[in-house]
């Protein structure tokens, strides 16, 4: 029994150290600062998403766009990606409940959760925004909350604009594939899009640099977050034109296309990830770009 007790003690103690390391803040803080010192990628979520109630989860991704979203009704159709339902139904009772409330987060919390329980949390919570109004409701309500924030995560992904011009080419799509240089089946996850260097690439939404560096595998890359869950990557960058913390507007050069990295030829690794998880732009896209092999990286 002796020799049991100090093992179990061993066991719980990695657990905690385990659980600290990939579930707390404090974690994610420390991983970030490891990644941005040792020039690696960090799988760390956004700090906020480990103060949104739980709401921040990786998302049922919603079919493939039949026809074109009017950024009016992104976050309509966000909506009826989780309730499966029609956006076009959703985009005025939205409207109306926005107008009424005061906010958009405030008339989605209203869709999935009650207006009353919405009219309840603006009333307690120190402002619109979703993580302050969901903190506000009782524990019961996290299943709600949920839903909610997985509705503004796809409207906010649905907003994205594109990072090139439309002329430009898929040279490989999401999914897995051969790794063109190392060889193997890998998850590609991200699109690329073949192009000559220096092409300007835009920020598809308004955001916050939250890094902008170089490492032998990616290249000059930029990583932006959009909030709500969402963030853009963008690799193999010939020069970078924002920084670390920079605030950025949608359709602002951020960068200039290049063959940085682990690549085979000038193109630009575009990439979302939901909640830390990678998902096919071309989902949120009806539009889509005609794809041919080529550069890849």
């Amino acid at each position: 029994m002796r020799t049991r007790l100090p093992l179990l003690e061993l066991f719980l103690s990695a657990l905690c150290l385990w659980a600290a390391w990939y579930h707390t803040p404090a974690g994610a803080l420390v991983r970030t600062a490891g990644a941005w010192l040792f020039r690696t990628r960090t799988t760390a979520r956004p700090l906020l998403a480990y103060f949104g109630a739980g709401t921040l989860v990786p998302p049922r991704l919603p079919p493939f766009l039949a026809g074109p979203v009017p950024p009016a009704e992104a976050l309509a159709y966000g909506a009826a990606a989780v309730l499966e339902g029609s956006p076009v139904e959703l985009a005025p009772r939205l409207r109306t409940l926005s107008g009424r409330l005061g906010s958009d987060d405030a008339a989605l919390l209203a869709v999935f959760c009650g207006e009353e329980a919405a009219q309840y949390a603006i009333d307690q919570a120190r402002s619109a925004a979703l993580e302050d109004l969901a903190r506000a409701l009782p524990p019961r309500a996290e299943p709600c909350i949920a839903r909610t924030a997985q509705a503004a995560m796809l409207g906010e992904t649905y907003a994205l604009g594109w990072p090139l011009p439309e002329t430009v080419r898929i040279t490989s799509p999401f999914g897995v594939r051969e790794h063109p240089i190392l060889g193997g089946w890998r998850l590609h996850a991200g699109i690329d899009l073949g192009t000559a260097i220096g092409t300007p690439v835009h920020a598809v939404g308004a955001g916050v640099v939250r890094r902008a560096s170089s490492d032998g595998v990616n290249g000059r890359i930029l990583v932006l977050d959009h909030g709500r869950g969402v963030v853009t990557t963008y690799c193999h960058n010939e020069a970078l034109l924002v920084r670390n913390g920079q605030r950025v507007e949608k359709g602002q050069i951020i960068a200039r296309t290049g063959s940085s990295g682990r690549s085979t030829g000038p193109h630009l690794h575009y990439q979302i990830d939901l909640a830390g998880e990678p998902v096919d732009p071309l989902r949120f896209r009806a539009q889509r770009p005609r794809t041919m092999s080529g550069a890849t990286d």
